[in-house]
């Protein structure tokens, strides 16, 4: 039995060596493995809050980004906007001009209508003149032929001239 219940010498011994083990692991190999295993905590520590400091800064540019987004959506609504009122003033300017344009043509071609169909009227009454001027002759030399009715036509127009 003496394997089943150790000696008091052996559990002595078995309790000096556990203490020396113990000494010597705690002078040369606790502290080296404690301090790692700090170094180790601390660069966890610093890689979580590394880690929580970039998901606030994405979280801040994905704000801005979306605030940026809006922005230029607003100074693009401004800028069609505003495209869109010039459009539409070059469209009346170009309406009003036009029709300044049309009515000067307007005016200017019944101003020629109006000075070609003066100058045909008097193209006209002076053909018309010239026409009973030689209706006129001849139909004077006709009835003046005989010696008779020039003297009376002479007698008549004296007595017209006295009479006026």
């Amino acid at each position: 039995m003496e394997l089943v219940t150790p000696g008091i010498g052996l559990i002595f011994w078995q309790t000096i060596t556990f203490l020396i083990v113990l000494g010597l692991l705690a002078a040369f190999v606790w502290r080296p493995i404690s301090d790692a295993l700090r170094a180790r905590e601390g660069f966890i520590a610093d890689s979580l809050e590394s880690a929580e400091n970039a998901k606030k800064e994405i979280a801040q540019l994905k704000a801005d980004n979306e605030y940026l987004l809006q922005e230029a959506r607003i100074e693009r609504d401004k800028i069609l906007a505003a495209a869109n009122e010039a459009a539409k003033q070059i469209k009346e300017s170009a309406k009003e001009e036009t029709a300044k344009i049309t009515a000067k043509m307007t005016e200017d071609a019944r101003a020629v209508i109006a000075t070609e169909k003066n100058a045909a009227l008097t193209e006209v009454k002076d053909l018309v003149s010239t026409l009973s001027i030689d209706i006129a002759e001849k139909i004077l030399r006709k009835s003046l032929e005989d010696k008779n009715a020039q003297e009376t036509l002479v007698k008549e127009l004296i007595k017209d001239i006295k009479v006026s």
